[in-house]
């Protein structure tokens, strides 16, 4: 057990703070566990949060173990890497124990070293690495208070620690307000949640601190505290003496939120002018520095004595910790409070002294800067913007934002202006899917400038907005193009926002799966100079047209792969994911689209993290992985619901569709088709119509409908033709020659097999020339080469990689051999395509493989016994809770986990109880488990 805490130190921990009794057992009896590691915090403002973690740490310090401490500031929530500074900056002597890469990331994310922004998973190793080194020492409790305004890089390095604690000597404990949103990711972690005292302890309270208060007085205050400890020791203070003895009325009742505001202002302005100043400069500064608030002080008043600030310290608004020194405001109230109590000129003199001794941090410099001029002024609005760009390499899209938008206010001319404000619709579009701040902006930017025409980053935010609100392709499409062929670029390939436009052209060219949409984005990259970059000529022959890139295309998509291995740019990540997906080079780039993913789960971009999730779910589909698929789907439909991005849902539904297609849920699959097709088809974007129609068509092959699956593939790829720029054909023309020959088509069978041959979509991958191989031989004239092409077929190298195609190509294979009267023959085939089936869980086709064995006469191997399936904690816990009848929607918030990730569950559930719906389940777990 960890010896973080001594009895002593317990007993003395709880008998200091009063009502907290029974809180501070649980919290410290958490960290006794083996794997009590962490534990997250929350309550609501004032209910003594701090107070808490202030106990905690006095307990363990008693205890001999090591405190590391840092709280979020709301004026350096946009400063990377602020509060990691903060925790850290006490074990600046044992960087030495890190290994150079990891000595070098520290030094630069915190400060303390020049170089290149570090990439966030080394800090995040690096940082762990530390921490553990000073556990060597003895033992070690993190704390971090006001989560809510920790920067977002420190928020990520905090959660990555923090699950990795198991076994340590090391604790994690963590404060932060309910309702309030933070960049931590707090799942999987032991939360606690603080509630108000009870009425005894907060009438003992109030009975302790102010034992003057009249009767009346008391009762009215702890009716309005409501139990909460800042209120019940904060409220009694702003009232006179002749109110707190009941001889005045007492004024009306305020909402405690706003009543607490209004309070600490009060305290603020009651503070000799010399101790508001020294406030007022802690607060825009955030880190608590007493060396830059001496250094500001002196520039701004000519006085740097921080005994000034005796009196709020006296008055319990601020503290200084101890190691290293710096100021502490008791409450983030407080520092709103300090901003709100003094003129908006004091507040922009405080900023320019900041300034000016901020050389050394020019990010900081610019923000203050910013803050201190009132008047246009295109230095600092150029210093800003440069800032921004920065920022913005360290993938904090959300202060880059800012800094634009400041910057832009501050522009003398409209043009600049407007671009500024363009730059920043874009940034919250792409990157954070602030789409609702980016309309906003567009239109301030349109008002700053009305004549000046679309740039190129108003155009791609404007082009986002209208993907994900009711407008259509087509005009999405006429204004990008509108905006390339206007524009002043001069073409330029080393232009980034051209460049970024015309990737975006090139995926609403493949949206819209028309030829026609193409030819402007052929003749905008044909006038790039000095040349245009591989990866867009590249993708839009792989992506846009698959069915007739060449070789030499392909070997120049392999070859951007290989460079893209170690690629940290998002965006050409997901770009080159995207150009390997038709000819099922996902595999190559699943690392990088895992480094995504964790990066979006960790507050990196939305769009990129939706898009890695994407091409992971379509290589585990082929692969067979379809849980994680499932798994996947459900966190990519999540991300769409709550960022806005629409035009994304039908990712996710259409991986989700192929699933429970190829499982034989054809009600799921078809419910998801049809929502894919009710988007999509009013938008124009028949890709995803043509998705849609796929997952629709596996369905009706599950049931035995080939007929209705017939139609739908016909309705992307007509039979006998491979229209160019509809990307999907490559995918279904298996599905189409099946269906055509078991509806008695051949004429269309042979004429798809014929256009087949003139395609290059055998040569797109191992897995699609096996697919090929299997379509001509359903159309062979004779049996020798039918018998030859299913071999080859079969032959294709490494080719269990793919067991959902293999398994299929087995059973048509078995198929045509039982059909053929090789009946001793066929069973191999249809035993192993059977075996396969059932490992996926695909019940509809090992169905189709067990008839095929019976009409061969042979012995057919009973199905798995799906009862035996081992149930994993969380499945039982749900299974149980949805034969209670209650509905994902209850059941996810019982567990705090998505609905949607509870329908992912039970598709797992149903299999391993040999169940086709949740009214089976009661039975099957009371069989499972009659006890």
């Amino acid at each position: 057990m960890l010896p973080v805490f001594t009895d002593a130190a317990q007993a003395g921990a709880i008998d200091h703070l009063m009502g907290r009794e029974r809180d501070l057992r649980h919290i410290l009896g958490v960290f006794e566990q083996p794997d009590g590691s962490a534990l997250l915090l929350s309550g609501d403002a004032g209910v003594g949060k701090s107070a808490v973690l202030d106990a905690v740490a006095r307990a363990a310090t008693e205890s001999g173990t090591r405190v590391l401490r840092a709280a979020g500031a709301e004026f350096e929530a946009d400063v990377s890497y602020s509060a990691l500074n903060q925790i850290l900056l006490p074990l600046y002597d044992a960087l030495d124990r890190l290994d150079p890469a990891g000595r070098e990331a520290i030094s630069v994310a915190l400060g303390f070293g020049a170089g290149r922004p570090p990439k966030r998973l080394v800090v995040c190793n690096a940082a762990l690495a530390l921490v553990r080194s000073a556990a060597e020492d003895g033992p070690v409790l993190l704390i971090v208070d006001d989560l809510p305004w920790v920067d977002r890089a420190s928020a990520a390095v905090f959660g990555f620690v923090a699950r990795r604690l198991s076994g340590e000597r090391i604790r994690f404990l963590a404060a932060s307000r309910t309702g309030v949103g933070s960049f931590f990711d707090t799942g999987g972690l032991t939360s606690y949640e603080l509630l108000a005292l009870d009425e005894d302890s907060a009438a003992r309270l109030v009975d302790q601190r102010f034992p003057d208060l009249a009767l009346p007085v008391r009762r009215r205050l702890l009716e309005a505290a409501q139990g909460n400890p800042l209120a019940l020791l904060e409220l009694p203070g702003a009232l006179r003496a002749d109110q707190r003895r009941a001889r005045e009325i007492l004024p009306a009742l305020l909402p405690l939120s706003e009543r607490l505001q209004s309070l600490f202002v009060s305290r603020v302005q009651a503070l000799p002018a010399a101790a508001r100043d020294l406030l007022l400069l802690a607060t825009l500064d955030g880190t608590g520095d007493l060396g830059v608030l001496s250094a500001a002080a002196r520039e701004w008043t000519g006085e740097a004595d921080l005994r000034a600030l005796d009196a709020a310290e006296e008055d319990g608004l601020v503290g200084v910790a101890e190691s290293p020194r710096r100021l502490v405001f008791r409450h983030p109230l407080i520092m709103s409070a300090v901003v709100e109590a003094v003129p908006s000129s004091a507040r922009r003199a405080a900023h320019r002294a900041l300034a000016d001794v901020s050389a050394d941090r020019p990010e900081q410099r610019a923000w203050h800067l910013g803050e201190a001029t009132l008047q246009p002024d295109e230095e600092v609005a150029l210093l800003l913007e440069r800032t921004a760009r920065h920022i913005l390499d360290r993938g904090n899209a959300v202060a880059a934002i800012a800094a634009l938008t400041r910057a832009a206010d501050l522009s003398p001319r409209n043009t600049d202006r407007a671009r500024r404000l363009s730059e920043a619709a874009y940034v919250g579009a792409e990157a954070i899917g602030a789409l609702r701040s980016a309309s906003e902006l567009l239109a301030d930017a349109s008002r700053a400038d009305p004549g000046q025409g679309m740039s190129l980053h108003s155009a791609n935010a404007a082009v986002q907005l209208v993907l994900n609100s009711d407008g259509d392709l087509a005009t999405a499409h006429r204004l990008l193009v509108g905006a390339i062929e206007e524009g002043d670029h001069g073409y330029d390939a080393e232009d980034p926002a051209l460049i970024d436009a015309l990737h975006f052209l090139l995926l609403l060219c493949n949206y819209g799966a028309d030829e026609g949409l193409w030819e402007p984005y052929y003749r905008a990259v044909k006038r790039l100079r000095p040349a245009p970059p591989p990866l867009l000529l590249v993708a839009a022959r792989t992506w846009g047209d698959p069915a007739h890139a060449d070789a030499a295309t392909l070997r120049e998509l392999d070859e951007i792969i290989e460079g893209a291995l170690q690629e940290t740019d998002p965006a050409r990540v997901v770009r080159v994911g995207t150009a390997a997906v038709y000819p099922d080079r996902l595999a190559a780039v699943r690392e990088a689209a895992w480094r995504l993913v964790r990066q979006g789960r960790e507050g990196g971009a939305v769009r990129r993290h939706i898009g890695a999730l994407l091409h992971l779910c379509l290589d585990d589909y082929h692969r067979g992985r379809w849980t994680e698929v499932l798994e996947l789907s459900e966190e990519g439909l999540t991300l769409c619901e709550r960022s806005g991005y629409a035009v994304c849902t039908w990712f996710s539904q259409y991986t989700k569709g192929l699933v429970t297609a190829s499982r034989g849920d054809s009600e799921t699959a078809h419910a998801l088709a049809d929502a894919m097709t009710n988007w999509a088809a009013p938008r124009g974007i028949r890709e995803a119509v043509h998705c849609a129609l796929h997952v629709h068509a596996l369905a009706d092959i599950a049931d035995g409908d080939f007929d209705a699956a017939f139609g739908r593939l016909t309705s992307i790829s007509p039979a006998g033709r491979f229209p160019p720029y509809v990307a999907h054909t490559s995918w279904v023309f298996f599905e189409l020659v099946q269906a055509a020959v078991r509806t008695d088509r051949r004429a269309a069978a042979v004429a798809h097999v014929r256009a087949l041959r003139e395609t290059n979509v055998a040569g797109l991958s191992p897995r699609l020339g096996m697919m090929a191989d299997c379509a001509e031989a359903l159309v062979a004239d004779d049996d020798g080469e039918a018998a030859r092409l299913f071999a080859r077929a079969l032959a294709t190298p490494d080719a269990e990689r793919w067991p959902f195609s293999l398994a299929r190509v087995r059973l048509a294979q078995g198929e045509w051999l039982r059909r053929t009267r090789a009946l001793s023959e066929c069973r191999a085939p249809l035993t192993a395509a059977l075996k396969t089936f059932q490992q996926l869980d695909s019940a509809a086709w090992a169905e189709r493989a067990r008839k095929e064995l019976r009409a061969a006469g042979r012995a057919v191997p009973q199905p798995d016994d799906r009862s035996g399936g081992v149930l994993t904690a969380q499945e039982r816990e749900i299974a149980e809770l949805a034969a209670t009848g209650l509905t994902n929607k209850q059941i996810a918030e019982r567990l705090f986990i998505s609905h949607r990730t509870v329908g992912a569950h039970l598709y797992q559930i149903y299999p391993k109880l040999g169940i086709a719906s949740r009214v089976a389940l009661r039975d099957a777990l009371r069989q499972r488990d009659p006890g």
